[in-house]
């Protein structure tokens, strides 16, 4: 059904859904981000889903946007820029919203819109080598339509250490900017994850559903107002003057304008 994704749902319950395009470092695309939402929507209404693990294959978790999709959003109109952003909203928020427990397993690297992936899981695990970064700002765009989900997750000042410097961190890092829950090594990293994943299934699932809208109703609002304002705010870094040159200068192998 998917070809930038992989399901697995094992006999307890539990499913995995895997970012399947390791070779392009699960780049999100503008299939992927049809195929999330899809895979998100999909995965809520099973009932026979009672857990399920955000995992991905290769070396990184997740590089952010797709360059050469992005590349391509510099020919498109302003109502398609609109279109495109609106899509990743709509995946982040339906994962944002799922109904079950949603894990966490990084096992590689996550830039961009990996962070909004992350931010939108219950809790994550991460190994020690995973590097992360919202790298937006180096190509002249913001992390926008992410930025709900990153700012809920790491709080307002934690996020500003890092939210606009695109700066790299490290797991440890990551830890203490809540984003990551535990660091654990690789060899160790799918016995962590079981750990999380276990106490669930002597949970009552409706009781679980519930308790997780009760914690998105009273921590911070990401309303429909708040997603389209954020979709707007990239729309216009779109159209200014920095994205085409950090996108050309990103592949002309050159330093864009601004660069010291």
């Amino acid at each position: 059904m998917f070809e930038t994704l992989r399901i697995e749902l094992d006999a307890r319950g539990v499913a995995t859904l895997w970012l399947a395009r390791g070779d392009k470092h699960n780049a999100l695309s503008g299939q992927m981000i049809e195929e999330l939402s899809e895979a998100a929507e999909q995965l809520g209404n099973d009932k026979a889903v009672r857990v399920v693990v955000l995992a991905a294959e290769g070396k990184s978790f997740c590089a952010g946007g797709d360059l050469r999709w992005m590349q391509a959003q510099m020919g498109a109109t302003a109502d398609e820029r609109r279109r495109e952003a609106r899509k990743l909203a709509q995946a982040l928020y339906r994962l944002n919203t799922l109904p079950k427990p949603l894990i966490g397993r990084v096992q590689g690297n996550a830039f961009g819109g990996g962070i909004g992936m992350i931010s939108v899981c219950d809790v994550a695990i991460a190994v020690p080598e995973a590097r992360f970064g919202l790298t937006e700002v180096r190509l002249g765009l913001i992390p926008a339509t992410i930025s709900p989900y990153v700012l809920a997750r790491m709080g307002e000042d934690k996020a500003r250490r890092v939210f606009m410097s695109a700066r790299l961190f490290d797991a440890a890092e990551a830890a203490t900017l809540n984003l990551i829950a535990r660091v654990v090594p690789m060899a160790d990293l799918d016995t962590a994850v079981e750990a999380e994943v276990s106490p669930y299934l002597q949970a009552a699932p409706g009781a679980v559903a519930d308790s997780k809208r009760l914690t998105r109703m009273l921590g911070p609002a990401i309303t429909p107002e708040i997603i389209e304002a954020t979709i707007e705010r990239l729309v216009a870094s779109w159209e200014g003057d920095e994205a085409p040159e950090g996108i050309a200068a990103f592949f002309e192998k050159r330093r864009p304008f601004w660069a010291r």
